[in-house]
């Protein structure tokens, strides 16, 4: 086995992230109370945010439905409380913060971030493994919060380390390097386990045979691409243990197009009007968040997912394709004449794509509006629209303003439209949410 000194990236990951902080705050163990993040007012249907390590160790899976759990264990149900995991997650990266740099700390979701410690081994006088502990120490000791560590040579065999090593270690963290990487996981299976190898890419590889890394680093190159275009590069890279991108590149990515995007998936079925009447809600939305940041945007997208009847519900369990392909849906986009961030205009363009591309016989049961090409108001080179009105645009937009600050001050449900008071509506209760999920804030 190569040295513990050739491994720089430090990948953390927080155990069972919700629950683990709905533990702490009742003054329970993490690891060994059996309890479940979700939303009792929802049916039994409704995906459990987080599963305690001791539930899942009992049987029960990450992101169950609620029925799903066994009926004859006992567990706590804590409601979602996204408003304080977004708080805690700031506590853990300033413990972070104590020990490395924010240009060596890539934070990749709310509960997992990548470290290059490679810069501080001479600093605090520790080895990769021994500095990697001390971190998840200080997280522990700081905010209760169980944590479990990956340690690679690169940026993907951290991330390996930590999702493949470091689950089946007692310790709770992984090692690996490129040559440890070969020995151990070139057999391993299912490949879906390894970093961006999802469902569907399986399927395309099996076909030609590939079941492993193994199998996919001594295979053909030319079916790969063709089957899989540029991604399979990536994909061969990783075969080999193989990452070029190191902290820097991340730090310097600047993406070149911007968007601004809400999206939900229904309490039930709703009819053409009522979609209707949601999908105006979102856009509003999107036009006020516009305004707030000081953006426009030069186009409004739409797009819907269909209730299934019951002959499609069988016919997409019986598919052999990801089941986002079998959905039945709608949708298309309006460019505006330039951009914009008028809410009239955001609000009729996106009616305008529901009206003409929305079944008016079908249950929608899911809909998301995205605002593309998104640049600062102001911005150079932006066209001016010789049809418009100033006057009219300017009065809108100081209006836009003072919504945004009333809601600021006294809250997003302080200043409502009439349309958010009808019974299909969810603005109101979206704007008490985080992602999709109760913010726990009265």
């Amino acid at each position: 086995m190569a040295s513990v000194e050739t491994k720089r990236f430090l990948c953390i990951d927080l155990k069972s992230f919700y629950a683990s902080v709905e533990c702490v705050d009742r003054g329970l163990d993490p690891l060994t109370t059996d309890l479940v993040v979700a939303d009792a007012s929802r049916t039994n249907k409704t995906i459990c945010l987080a599963v305690s390590p001791s539930l899942k160790a009992k049987g029960v899976r990450n992101r169950c439905r609620v029925f799903e759990i066994p009926s004859h264990l006992q567990y706590i149900m804590a409601p979602p409380r996204m408003a304080r995991y977004i708080e805690v997650s700031a506590k853990i990266y300033e413990v972070y913060l104590r020990w490395a740099s924010k240009d060596d700390i890539h934070v990749y979701s709310i509960d997992e971030a990548f470290i290059d410690v490679g810069p501080y081994l001479r600093l605090y006088g520790m080895s990769s493994r021994e500095l990697g502990e001390a971190i998840r120490a200080d997280v522990v000791a700081s905010t209760g919060i169980p944590a479990t560590c990956g340690l690679g040579s690169n940026l993907y065999l951290a991330k390996v380390a930590l999702d493949i090593t470091a689950k089946h270690s007692p310790d709770f963290f992984g090692e690996l390097d490129e040559y440890t990487y070969r020995e151990e996981l070139w057999s391993h299976m299912p490949i879906t386990d390894f970093w961006r190898v999802g469902p569907g890419i399986a399927r395309r590889l099996a076909k030609m045979g590939i079941h492993t890394m193994g199998q996919l680093a001594i295979a053909p190159t030319e079916p790969i691409f063709d089957e899989l275009g540029v991604d399979a590069e990536i994909l061969l890279d990783h075969a080999w243990g193989i990452e070029p991108v190191q902290m820097s590149h991340i730090k310097a990515y600047r993406p070149q197009t911007h968007c601004l995007a809400t999206a939900q998936v229904l309490s039930r079925d709703y009819s053409f009007e009522e979609a209707r009447v949601v999908a105006w809600e979102m856009a509003d939305s999107l036009a006020l968040q516009l305004v707030q940041k000081g953006k426009a945007a030069e186009s409004v997208g739409l797009s819907v997912g269909y209730g299934l009847t019951a002959e499609e519900r069988l016919a997409r369990r019986n598919a052999e394709g990801a089941w986002w392909r079998d959905w039945p849906s709608d949708g298309g986009s309006h460019r505006f004449v330039t951009s914009t961030n008028s809410r009239r205009e955001v609000v009729e363009g996106a009616m305008r794509v529901f009206d003409e591309r929305v079944a008016r016989d079908r249950p929608v049961h899911r809909l998301s509006v995205t605002l593309d090409g998104v640049v600062d108001e102001d911005a150079s080179g932006v066209q001016l629209d010789l049809f418009a009105d100033p006057e009219a645009l300017a009065r809108e937009h100081r209006r836009q303003i003072a919504v945004n600050a009333v809601k600021e001050k006294f809250g997003k449900n302080s200043l409502l439209r009439v349309t958010d008071l009808l019974p299909e509506a969810t603005a109101r209760e979206r704007n008490m949410q985080i992602g999709g999920h109760k913010s726990g804030d009265a």
